[in-house]
């Protein structure tokens, strides 16, 4: 990290930015390379420490690496997306407890808050969706941060992926993100992006 002065917060340096941001793709096509179970578990306690409201924390992942976990996972895949889902070292299913709130005693033992879910369900589905994709925005940095490459995706059927791996829970899927080490060898071009004042204002 590049530190500016006494008085600010350290910055990335431009190598650290181009891995998270810059010069990071989304990766279709794998090397035959395992991802150790460490790595993983180092991902997640990266991608922990990143704000929720509340510390709510809904986040809640499966990681499939078996043959076995995969062949569940390929009748939720449309079809585009299986060849790239079976080949991929890992794919993490992202999801989000609506239930996370009862995990505030733990996490937010500063002041009661049970009280704005308990009556309330579609408050509770809210801060669960918002923050599980949050975390799962921290979960791609995290894993660049470490060396992975990731391929998230839409593409595959929810109910199908909630009945097989979340059944009895009041867990849901939110998105998936094969993980692995990428082959870069005729890569697409990277998509255009909009430009600041396309898309945002100073007032």
């Amino acid at each position: 990290m590049q530190k500016v002065s006494a008085n600010t917060m350290p910055q990335l340096d431009p190598i650290a930015l181009d891995l998270l941001f810059n010069e990071a793709r989304t990766h279709n096509v794998w090397q035959d390379r395992d991802v150790e179970e460490s790595a993983l578990e180092n991902l997640y306690s990266l991608m922990k420490m990143a704000p929720t409201s509340m510390n709510i924390s809904p986040a809640r992942i499966i990681f499939i690496k078996s043959d076995d976990a995969k062949e569940r996972l390929r009748p939720a895949l449309v079809s585009g997306n299986v060849e790239k889902t079976m080949t991929a070292p890992v794919c993490a299913i992202i999801g989000y407890d609506v239930s996370c709130w009862k995990s505030l005693d733990k996490l937010f033992p500063f002041k009661d808050m049970s009280q704005l879910f308990t009556e309330n369900p579609q408050f509770a589905e809210t801060t669960a969706f918002r923050n599980g994709s949050m975390q799962g925005a921290y979960f791609i940095l995290a894993a660049r941060s470490i060396g992975l490459d990731c391929g998230p995706m839409s593409g595959f059927d929810n109910g199908k992926v909630d009945k097989e791996f979340f059944s009895g829970t009041e867990i849901k899927s939110n998105f998936l993100c094969n993980l692995g080490y990428g082959i870069w060898d005729n890569i697409p071009n990277r998509a255009p992006r909009l430009e600041f004042d396309e898309v945002c204002k100073i007032i």
